[in-house]
């Protein structure tokens, strides 16, 4: 029998057991354990309960007691970073709020090729220590499980690189690092050839390497009129899918495609929709593709945000996600921009703990986190508060004071501006 361990008294646990997958939610159908106790049983929780109940059945079990008042919830998952970078977008995003429009940043030399450009510069070891360095300030924050995406590197060996790194930067950090290929970011400006060939040559060349050496299961695309039209994309996604990977989609950013893209490929997400219209968020609701709300990219840019009430609304499932990336979404900071979305979509603390927890990790194929109940992963942190509604209404500036991931305590690695400076080279 494997130790078990029993973490309480806590004031409130909400397990976020028995709530739907699809469709808006209410918060009085959350599901609130008071006085409770979490009881682990090596990597996964054997029960959550009363408290005195729990210290009476199980006499056996190493006993961690907390002092004061706490909320637990589900570690959180963010389904869509980009936090394998080299380099920082300060420019970029100055030129952007004095008002130069994005053809002009990027003649100025900035945009994503500027980050291809200095993540090409860096090592995979490089690499590597920046991502696990992203990665432990979010785990800090309560982030238990990080979709990476690759999409700085644009040629089959620079790809390579980026994502030997992230498979390289799961040694540094307790997180859970899920890895997603984003070579169909945008054309790289030093490939002579048409969108289609680029393409072409990643699904032939590329694909068969990440299978190899098992770096990924998740493809990609960028698809919008400064990548990629769904035209075009189509034949990258069937050769895709012949070779069994799962499928996700950038879709609807600035103008409609590709989210009717994600839904006819049954990609698992559409990530960003803050272009999406009726008749997109229709199609999304009735499909089996889990909308990802990016709200860290409308702040960055300073755009709409996705239309995550009216997705709920029609039956949808809504997942949040930080985009956390060097040029629109810099902040990285999950809690804060799900407070953010929530005040201007109108979603109840229901709808967003769902939106960045097992909502988010229905998004990466996972079954296995994101709810407080037997079987799950032990992954979950601690507020210090003991009413649950003080989490959001503080709009991220509250932080868990405990991380557990796989059943253990995390001790802080790095955080703050560490981990944000060790990206800026």
């Amino acid at each position: 029998m494997k130790k078990q361990k029993l973490i309480g008294p806590i004031s409130q646990v909400l397990t976020l057991d028995h709530l739907p997958l699809k469709g808006a939610l209410k918060d009085d159908q959350l599901e609130l354990i008071e006085q409770a106790g979490i009881l682990i049983e090596g990597e996964k929780i054997f029960q959550v309960g009363p408290w005195e109940k729990l210290i009476k059945d199980f006499p056996k079990a190493e006993i961690h007691e907390l002092k004061g008042d706490f909320v637990a919830l589900p570690g959180l998952v963010d389904c869509h970073t980009h936090i394998c970078f080299g380099g920082s977008r300060a420019r970029d995003f100055a030129m952007r709020n004095a008002g130069k429009t994005y053809l002009e940043i990027a003649q100025a030399g900035g945009g994503i090729w500027d980050t291809v450009t200095q993540t090409r510069k860096l090592s995979q070891a490089d690499l590597a220590k920046i991502t696990g360095n992203h990665a432990n300030r979010h785990l800090s924050e309560g982030v238990t499980t990080i979709e990476v995406k690759s999409g700085y590197g644009l040629s089959v060996e620079e790809e390579l690189k980026m994502l030997r790194a992230i498979q390289e930067a799961k040694s540094l950090t307790s997180a859970d690092l899920i890895p997603t290929c984003l070579a169909a970011h945008m054309k790289p400006k030093d490939f002579s050839g048409s969108n289609s060939e680029y393409l072409h040559l990643i699904s032939h060349e590329l694909f068969p390497s990440l299978k190899k050496e098992k770096l990924t299961h998740r493809i990609d695309a960028f698809v919008e009129k400064s990548a990629f039209s769904p035209d075009e994309i189509k034949p990258y996604f069937q050769k895709a899918k012949e070779m069994s990977f799962d499928l996700t989609v950038h879709a609807d950013q600035f103008t409609v495609g590709g989210s009717k893209v994600a839904v006819d490929f049954n990609a698992k997400s559409a990530d960003h929709l803050e272009a999406s219209g009726d008749a997109e968020t229709h199609y999304l609701a009735k499909s089996n593709t889990i909308s990802v709300a990016l709200p860290g990219a409308s702040l960055g840019l300073g755009c709409a945000f996705t239309p995550a009430r009216k997705v709920l609304n029609l039956g949808g499932a809504l997942a949040i996600a930080s985009d956390w990336n060097p040029g629109s979404a810099p902040m990285g900071d999950l809690l804060a921009q799900a407070s953010i979305l929530a005040t201007f979509e109108k979603l109840s603390t229901a709808e967003v703990l769902a939106g960045i927890t097992f909502r988010a990790a229905a998004a990466l194929g996972l079954a296995d986190r994101g709810k407080l109940t037997q079987g799950q992963l032990a992954d979950f942190i601690l507020f210090p508060t003991k009413d649950y509604r003080e989490i959001l209404y503080h709009q991220g500036k509250m932080k868990p004071m405990e991380v557990w991931k796989s059943g253990s305590k995390e001790v802080r690695k790095t955080g703050g501006m560490d981990a944000l400076k060790s990206g800026v080279r």
